[in-house]
């Protein structure tokens, strides 16, 4: 009997515990099984997150390719990504492409011609390109727009990201389509477990994110330096969790030793989930420069944790008619830490807004909706956009 099934394939780069890995995860396990065949591409199959794909996902990992050898050359690695991709689908019968993040696109737009492909970005690309690529950005930029034009849909986790995608990429006005970040309340709080009691005797700041540039934590160091002087003395003092790892730790580590704040800031490491120190936390601090829709929000959010964030790309649209965090201007330290001392200042405006985000996540980034909203792009017609 043939398979009436679409055999689509997820594409992120690894499993590591980052918001497009969480997102690309939540597909692989949500995907309706009697439309769909979700297959797994990788670039590495590594990660945190990688025991928790289900059984019934097969995974396709780049590392898995030898490597015969040969002169380098720029564009080497990617035309080695790039066939490996192509016998992944051919081998395979791949009907539908989902490619999530730029450097999967860039792999995808060569490769998947033929079947249908919705592209996803999950940054705003003005800012995230220059930052993260460093070299021939330029060459990557044409590259990605093309990319783009070619995709039956592309999709954006922010009003931000899109109308940044449309005017970096010179793709048409409203081209792009929106579709906001998914949170699994239920199973969320599960892996959060019971808070343990607040402390009487200390205020807990979390903040999760990869130790990279683009993240903030430099600036977030720096705003605690100026927070400290002014902190309030009705309120208890406060330590700060750092969680994650990357390529900035030893450099923020050394930062924070040279402003006097080593006993304060605590560097936890990469954690398989961070829900549990989300939920043991007084709040959530996000420093980011820039951001497409953060999920470390969103899970804070949804956990009941008041919000101190930068008003960073898509991070703004998570503010409707009611305030849902304390907001500082992106790149300002001076700024974040005067959100910082509002919210020490404020517990029952802590409050007030911590209900309103819980309520704005649970209204409008249901998991059930999201995941419906998905399988209809690519169970449509080539070059078809459903609204």
């Amino acid at each position: 009997m043939p398979n009436l099934r679409k055999r689509v394939l997820l594409m992120v780069s690894s499993m590591r515990g980052g918001g497009s890995e969480r997102q690309v995860l939540l597909l692989s396990q949500s995907l309706d099984r009697s439309r769909f065949e979700p297959h797994l591409y990788l670039t590495e199959a590594a990660g945190e997150f990688l025991g928790h794909v289900p059984s019934d996902v097969p995974i396709h990992s780049f590392d898995t390719c030898p490597d015969s050898g040969g002169v380098y050359f720029p564009g080497r690695q990617l035309r080695r990504q790039t066939a490996f991709l192509r016998g992944v689908i051919r081998d395979h019968k791949i009907d539908v492409v989902y490619d999530r993040t730029f450097h999967m696109t860039l792999i995808a737009g060569k490769a998947a011609v033929g079947i249908r492909r919705v592209s996803t970005i999950v940054s705003p690309p003005h800012l995230a390109l220059p930052l993260v690529e460093k070299r021939f950005v330029a060459l990557k930029r044409r590259r990605l727009a093309e990319a783009y034009r070619n995709s039956d849909v592309v999709v954006a986790v922010s009003r931000q990201a899109a109308e940044s995608a449309e005017s970096y990429y010179g793709l048409a006005t409203d081209s792009v389509v929106v579709v906001k970040n998914p949170v699994d309340v239920a199973n969320l709080r599960q892996s959060a477990g019971t808070p343990p009691p607040r402390s009487s005797d200390q205020t807990v700041l979390v903040c999760v994110g990869r130790m990279t540039e683009e993240k903030g934590h430099a600036d977030l160091i720096d705003a605690l330096a100026i927070a400290k002087s002014q902190w309030p003395e009705t309120r208890f003092p406060w330590t700060v969790r750092m969680v994650g790892d990357g390529p900035l730790r030893g450099e923020l580590e050394a930062r924070s030793r040279s402003l006097g704040l080593a006993d304060q800031i605590q560097f936890v490491g990469s954690l398989a989930s961070a829900a549990a120190e989300i939920n043991a936390a007084d709040a959530l601090v996000l420093p980011s420069r820039f951001e497409g829709m953060p999920n470390v929000v969103l899970e804070a959010m949804a956990l009941g944790t008041p919000v101190i964030a930068t008003r960073a790309g898509g991070t703004l649209e998570l503010q409707q008619d009611s305030p849902t965090a304390f907001w500082s201007d992106p790149n300002d330290p001076a700024s974040l830490a005067q959100a910082i001392l509002q919210f020490a200042a404020n517990p029952e405006q802590a409050d007030t807004q911590r209900r309103a985000a819980l309520h704005l996540v649970e209204s409008e980034h249901h998991p059930n909706t999201i995941t419906r909203r998905i399988e209809d792009l690519l169970d449509a017609p080539r070059n078809s956009l459903v609204e």
